[in-house]
């Protein structure tokens, strides 16, 4: 058997080319040198096909090998990576090595997201199968990123025959495992309570996780954790599967007859119905692989650093970014020019420095029922023109921005009378409405340069420097009126590309705007976006409780510098919850930071104390934003307290924030273990002003000071 092995830092991906041509996963964990492929052992089981090749042989099964890339129709019989349709109807493919070959530097991908490196940073290794009676081949790419402990897959198949092929199925990549009993750690949830965590054992069969929305969605995150039982913050096997991708997605673990284990991730293939035609090739989105041996911590800080420098782009990948105030929960839609102003002189007294004009400012927009595709700027609600409120807010200090939802359109609009076809709708059905709105057909290119057109005047009209991108419902009724499209099972995959376009198009003419990525919050929050929007609005639930438990699911796999939190208004407008201004200020400040409320309600005292905020955001960005996320607290077990912190990653400092969640008399004291910091190092704090040893912090913990009343939050920062 040949081996392939790929080395990072401290780990080993190592693969093995058999006799037969198939290409089989043989292990992923610590670095080494070893040849394991001993472990795989051929075993004749019972209703197991045998490839026709290997003669008599029936020990030879690829219903039970550990497959590199799963392909329906070769006897395989698990849940496959791979399936593909000739034209005469005849499904399945028996892919074969052909060939590998290593190049320098880190492979892209056409029309979609990947993580980027310079070339002397990463490696890619291509393996090339075949299939000779469809003519197809499969290109299967490995980025390796030896310093981040990161394998990046993707595959490329491609149409070598005369006749026209169809993908049914395609994944990016999938890990085989013939030992290891393991948890699923994945993160569900709804709209207004997005990636909650939830564990449960793998168990024989299939479980499979995914959208089927148009959108990765609110309910089920692309991003995955296999682990071992015992696995927890900082010890424990943890493997991590997150795809670069913003559309229909699918992840599946099964545990099979031989108690061996396969897990896939990749582009969904419900609906999936993809032409390919003599000649062309279809691209998965990528997926990002990484294992280590020190439990979720350490894994959450490998995919954060991954983001941080590898996935993000652009002018704010790595700059403060500016604190603002959204205008959405001050005034919603009902506003006018005035009205704006008002909040914007507030905002501007306290030391806010971007405004952001929220739903409402275009068209006929007087309510959310009209005026979504007509992207000019309503000049009489807003008593002016946009460059004209836009320079009187600038003249207070700050930048201005909008809020925009390009992929939408009611049928109270210009646009949609002037095209009706370009919205999805299946003739002689009526459409299925949402937020009373539909959805504009982004697999066609004249719809996507139409409302990048009328996007680009608006920006260049003024000077605007900030864009929330919004997406506010999921997508059916697939149909498109495109002319000479034959095939609709390729429209959910091209209309991921098309928005793709759009926001390349936004990031290339506008290098200096900080787009925000949103989808009613957290519906579209992967890190596909994250290759176009250096932030994503984290979920439209602001309650400041609420939050804590939303970006605590989040951060297993997505950075702070990735997070949209703001300070809202209490009573909360989500929930009724009534929490001071402080703990809704510790709470938004695990996030990129800004506020989503009326200044004028604030109380003389509120108001002093975001000026506070304000500054502490400035002087602990860098330590926010670049150091290490340490979880303190777990959901559910720990209903006292919740607790989280920053650490330098030289360990030189830390900010521990912790939030109460109840009130008891005569309450025991609460400690809280701080983690990551150096044992052998003494800290002040700035809070006490006492003097601690690391190793006490981290092994006995500090206590957390006593205080009247529920959600109380304090912030206590630790300098060596």
């Amino acid at each position: 058997m040949e081996i392939l092995s790929l080395h990072t830092k401290n780990t080993t991906y190592q693969m093995g080319i058999t006799e037969l041509g198939f290409v089989l996963h043989l292990y992923y964990g610590p670095k080494t040198d070893c040849d394991m492929s001993y472990l795989v052992q051929n075993r004749e089981r019972g209703f197991s096909g045998n490839p026709y090749d290997a003669g008599e042989d029936r020990s030879i099964s690829p219903d039970t090998l550990p497959m590199e890339y799963p392909c329906y129709g070769n006897g395989d019989f698990r849940s496959p990576a791979v399936n593909i349709r000739n034209s005469k109807g005849v499904y399945g493919v028996d892919f074969r090595y052909r060939s590998h070959r290593f190049l320098e530097g880190k492979y892209v991908i056409q029309g979609l997201p990947a993580v980027y490196a310079e070339t002397l940073e990463a490696r890619t290794l291509e393996i090339v199968l075949g299939d000779e009676a469809f003519g197809a081949e499969v290109i299967l790419k490995y980025g390796v990123l030896p310093e981040l402990d990161v394998i990046t897959r993707s595959a490329v198949i491609r149409n070598q025959g005369t006749e026209e092929l169809y993908v049914g199925k395609a994944y990016s990549g999938a890990l085989d495992f013939v030992q290891g009993d393991f948890d699923l750690l994945h993160f569900y949830g709804r709209h207004a309570m997005e990636r909650n965590l939830e564990r449960s054992p793998v168990i024989h069969g299939n479980q499979s996780f995914g959208s089927r929305r148009g959108m990765s969605g609110h309910q089920h995150n692309p991003f995955f954790i296999l682990a071992d039982k015992e696995a927890g913050e900082h010890v424990g096997n943890c493997y991590g599967m997150m795809l670069l991708y913003s559309g229909n997605f699918m992840f599946e673990v099964e545990k099979d007859q031989i108690c061996q284990t396969r897990a896939q991730i990749g582009f969904s293939g419900e609906m999936l119905d993809y032409p390919l035609a003599p000649g062309k090739c279809f691209y998965t989105p990528e997926a990002a692989f990484a294992y280590t041996p020190q439990g979720f911590a350490s894994l959450s800080h490998i995919y954060h650093r991954l983001i941080r420098h590898h996935v993000c782009r652009g002018k704010y990948k790595t700059a403060r970014r500016p604190v603002l105030i959204n205008s959405w929960e001050a005034a919603y839609i009902d506003f006018d020019g005035g009205k704006i102003l008002d909040i914007a002189r507030g905002a501007a007294e306290l030391g806010a420095e971007m405004f952001v004009l929220d739903d409402g400012w275009f068209g006929h927009r007087e309510d959310d029922n009209r005026g979504l595709g007509d992207w000019y700027a309503n000049e009489e609600k807003l008593c002016g023109t946009l460059k004209e409120l836009a320079d009187q807010i600038r003249g207070m200090g700050m930048d201005f921005g909008i809020w925009i939802e390009p992929e939408m359109v009611n049928e109270d609009s210009g646009l949609y009378h002037e095209h009706p076809d370009w919205a999805f709708a299946v003739p002689g059905r009526k459409p299925v409405r949402c937020r009373n709105q539909l959805v504009l057909d982004f697999s066609r290119k004249e719809v996507v340069d139409h409302i990048f057109g009328q996007i680009s005047r608006v920006i260049d009209s003024a000077d605007i420097r900030y864009i929330k991108m919004d997406m506010n419902r999921s997508i059916c009724d697939v149909y498109t009126a495109a002319e000479g499209c034959q095939n609709y099972g390729k429209i959910m995959y091209e209309y991921v590309l098309g928005v793709y376009d759009f926001l390349e198009r936004l990031i290339q003419k506008y290098p200096d705007i900080l787009i925000e990525g949103c989808a009613g919050g957290g519906g579209r929050f992967d890190a596909g976006m994250l290759y176009y929007t250096p932030q994503i609005w984290c979920s439209d639930n602001t309650d400041a409780i609420e939050r804590i438990w939303i970006q605590h699911g989040t951060s297993f796999g997505y950075p702070v510098s990735a997070v949209g939190s703001h300070v809202s208004a209490s009573p909360n407008h989500q929930t009724g919850r009534i929490t001071d201004i402080h703990t809704r200020g510790v709470t938004a400040m695990a996030g990129t930071f800004g506020y989503e409320l009326d200044p004028s309600l604030l109380s003389d005292e509120e108001k002093e104390a975001v000026r506070k905020q304000i500054a502490d955001y400035k002087k602990y960005w860098d330590l926010i934003q670049n150091g290490e996320y340490y979880r303190l607290s777990q959901p559910g077990k720990d209903k006292d307290i919740a607790a989280w912190s920053f650490v330098a990653e030289d360990k030189s400092e830390a900010l521990l924030n912790v939030v109460s969640l109840s009130a008891h008399a005569n309450a025991p004291v609460v400690y809280v273990k701080c983690m990551g910091l150096d044992p052998q190092k003494k800290y002040y704090c700035e809070e006490d002003g006492r003097i601690y040893d690391g190793g006490a912090l981290e092994y006995a913990g500090v206590p957390v000071p006593e205080a009247m009343g529920e959600y109380r939050a304090w912030q206590m920062h630790f300098i060596s």
